[in-house]
């Protein structure tokens, strides 16, 4: 058990783990609660959702916080910030209760999860990065089997209310970040990180593609899920079930997903998301079944397992000093379109429902485009296709 505290990948785990905890059960619960308990419409959930990712959007400050803080301390306060959150949820069920609770819970998530990767892309090898990175998805999903399992014996067979739950899944987190605090070595860096936030033109595809991940991710997760109540009237425990199903999956495709990122490369594995991504948007536009529209969604959660594969392409890439700040600013430029993205396709959706994922399927075809650029095997110094070709013309 010490050398459990001496483990740079335990930790790893621990946070990742955490934070799958309290997300998966504040997120599972959202639709069902925002429409039960305080009666939100389409344009209200995108506000909700808008203000939760202003974290994210900000996220860049996290460079900022570390001259005052190491990275690894502020991960455990990033973690008692996401419990906190959750836990009073269900306390305000009203319009400007969710709003602030949502804040203060997306802080410590937006954190925590910038701090997860940095850390990650640091201390593990680029061999083994795709390989653990997938295993650490798998164990998130196995915590979110947990957490759905649970969520269905409490409101099924308890009655439990809301605020009951919120409090039990959020505050277990807490408790987590404080006992990771106490328990766990601390560990030295080994490069110091830059402290500076700043674009490097180097990065620049990675850039954009990261920002364009983060509009259509948002498209998924507001709305995708909304679909279902809204237009099939899915209750809490067939969303539950769902979601169960999602991580039942993804515990044996993530490793898998690991394993095939390591072996055809990011490229590749980029494009299978995209072209997948082009087809589920698609669907989702026009389904009227409701069994293929639960297809639909287990089959995008799925496809987000592949998002490791841009986390390792910017390992390859990137300049050791500069993980920590580059990933604070690529979190901020996930969020962009986070920010106002829910809200205005929240007004969309009272339009036509089926005009925002016909949005998302072509947010997902620019991606899909912008994938050619990336090159078979990319390193420092060989980013894009484009510099590959510049630096053979000149040899």
């Amino acid at each position: 058990m010490r050398d459990f505290f001496k483990s740079k990948e335990a930790l790893l785990y621990v946070m990742a783990l955490s934070m799958s905890f309290s997300f998966a059960a504040w997120m599972s619960l959202l639709n069902n609660f925002v429409i039960e308990a305080a009666s939100f419409d389409g344009s209200q959930i995108g506000i909700l959702q808008s203000l939760r990712e202003i974290p994210g959007f900000l996220a860049f400050t996290v460079v900022l916080v570390l001259i005052f803080i190491c990275q690894q301390r502020l991960a455990y306060m990033s973690i008692m910030a996401l419990g906190l959150g959750v836990l009073l949820t269900g306390y305000f069920p009203s319009a400007i209760g969710l709003y602030v609770t949502t804040v203060i819970m997306s802080i410590g998530f937006h954190y925590l999860e910038t701090l997860n990767q940095s850390l990650s892309l640091q201390w593990l090898s680029k061999d083994k990065a795709p390989i653990v990175l997938g295993k650490i998805t798998a164990a998130k999903s196995a915590t979110s089997l947990v957490v759905f399992v649970l969520i269905y014996l409490m409101m099924k067979y308890y009655s439990m209310e809301y605020k009951y739950v919120y409090l039990f899944f959020g505050g277990i987190t807490f408790i987590v970040g404080i006992l990771a605090w106490l328990l766990f070595e601390h560990f030295k860096e080994e490069v110091a990180q830059e402290k500076k936030v700043k674009l490097k033109k180097e990065y620049w595809l990675f850039y954009i593609l990261t920002f364009f991940a983060g509009a259509r991710r948002q498209i998924f997760i507001v709305f995708a899920g909304f679909l279902l109540v809204e237009k099939f009237g899915v209750d809490v425990h067939n969303m539950v079930a769902l979601l169960f199903i999602n991580s039942v999956l993804n515990m044996y495709f993530a490793p898998k997903i690991g394993r095939f990122i390591a072996r055809f490369g990011e490229s590749v594995a980029l494009k299978v998301e995209y072209v997948g991504l082009i087809l589920v948007f698609m669907s989702y536009a026009f389904v009227e079944n409701l069994y293929f529209a639960y297809f639909l969604f287990v089959l995008d959660h799925l496809l987000f397992s592949m998002a490791i594969a841009l986390k390792t392409y910017f390992q390859k890439i990137a300049d050791p000093k500069d993980i920590a700040s580059a990933s604070a600013v690529s979190f901020t430029i996930n969020h962009i379109a986070a920010v106002f993205l829910p809200a205005l396709l929240g007004l969309v959706w009272l339009y036509s429902s089926s005009l925002v994922f016909i949005i998302g399927a072509s947010i997902a075809f620019i991606s899909l485009s912008l994938s050619f650029l990336i090159p078979r095997n990319p390193i420092q110094g060989i980013e894009t296709t484009l510099k590959q070709k510049a630096l053979d013309k000149v040899v």
